[in-house]
C-alpha cells in the first residue's frame, strides 16, 4: 500500500510539474477586440489586426504560445491585476497615469491621435473650436483623458463610450460633432468605410506626452520582472528583423509608427 501511495504521489507531482511547465510556455494576452486595425474580429469570428499579428510574432520570438482573453478596454487593467491574463496587448499607450497601476514593456510602436469631424466643418482640435460641441471618446482611453483635461473645462462636452463603433454611429447620425481617436483606428474603422463618407481628419495630431504616453506597449503587473525581460527581448527581435514594420505597412499604410 505504501508503494502504491508513493507511486500515486509521484504521478500527482509530475502532473503538477507538467502543468506548471505548460503554463510557463503560454502567454495570455488581454484585449478588447473592437478597435480595427489594431484588434478586431473577422466575419468568421477570428481575431485579426496589427496587435494580433505582432503579438503572435512576439510570442514566437519568446518561444511561448499566445492565448487571447477578451474584456472591455476600461476593464483591462483591473483584469490584469486580477490575474485573468498575463499582459495587455490592446493598442494601450504607456502613460504616466497607467504606470501608477501597472508596468509596461519597451514601446512596440507609436501612432498619432487625431480628431475626426465632417469634412469642411471648420472644426479644429482646440478648445475654442470645439466649445459647445460634443466629442465622443472610447471610455478608459487616453483620448478620453486628453479631451477631459484640455477641452471639458472649456465648454466642450466629452462623451465616453464603451464601444468605439457606437461613437461612429452617433457621429454619423449627428448626435456627436467629432471623435478623438488613434489615427489608424479612425481611418480603417470609419473613414475608409461607407459610413465615413463626408468625414475626415481635421487639424494636426494632438500632442501631450504626459497624457498620450510614449507609445504602444504591453501592460504587465508590477514586479513581473521575468516576463518583462522576456517580452522586451522578443520585442527587440521582431523590431530588428523587420516584422513590426511589415505588419505596420499591412495595416497602417504609410503612417510612421517608429517610437521617436
Amino acid at each position: 500500500m505504501k508503494k502504491n501511495h508513493i507511486a500515486a504521489a509521484l504521478v500527482f507531482a509530475c502532473s503538477i510539474a507538467s502543468g506548471i511547465a505548460h503554463a510557463a510556455d503560454t502567454l495570455r494576452f488581454g484585449l478588447e477586440a473592437q478597435y480595427p486595425p489594431f484588434e478586431s474580429k473577422s466575419a468568421t469570428g477570428e481575431l485579426e489586426g496589427l496587435d494580433i499579428d505582432v503579438g503572435n510574432a512576439v510570442c514566437a520570438a519568446a518561444k511561448m504560445q499566445c492565448k487571447w482573453v477578451e474584456t472591455s478596454f476600461d476593464g483591462l487593467i483591473p483584469a490584469l491585476q486580477g490575474r485573468k491574463f498575463d499582459a495587455i496587448n490592446s493598442a494601450m499607450n504607456a502613460t504616466e497615469q497607467r504606470r501608477q497601476a501597472i508596468d509596461f514593456t519597451t514601446v512596440v510602436y507609436r501612432v498619432p491621435t487625431q480628431l475626426i469631424a465632417k469634412a469642411g466643418s471648420g472644426i479644429e482640435p482646440t478648445a475654442a473650436s470645439l466649445k459647445g460641441k460634443s466629442v465622443g471618446v472610447l471610455q478608459g482611453s487616453i483620448q478620453e483623458t486628453f479631451a477631459k483635461a484640455h477641452w471639458e473645462n472649456e465648454g466642450v462636452k466629452v462623451v465616453p463610450y464603451q464601444d468605439q463603433n457606437q461613437v461612429y454611429t452617433d457621429l454619423k447620425s449627428g448626435r456627436l460633432d467629432a471623435t478623438l481617436v488613434l489615427a489608424p483606428a479612425g481611418q480603417s474603422g470609419f473613414l475608409s468605410k461607407p459610413d465615413g463618407q463626408g468625414f475626415a481628419f481635421v487639424g494636426a495630431p494632438v500632442r501631450d506626452d504626459k497624457i498620450l504616453g510614449s507609445g504602444i506597449a504591453y501592460g504587465i503587473r508590477k514586479g513581473d520582472d521575468a516576463l518583462k525581460t522576456k517580452l522586451n527581448a522578443a520585442i527587440a527581435k521582431v523590431k530588428a528583423d523587420g516584422t513590426i514594420d511589415k505588419y505596420a505597412k499591412k495595416y497602417l499604410g504609410n503612417i510612421d509608427i517608429s517610437a521617436k
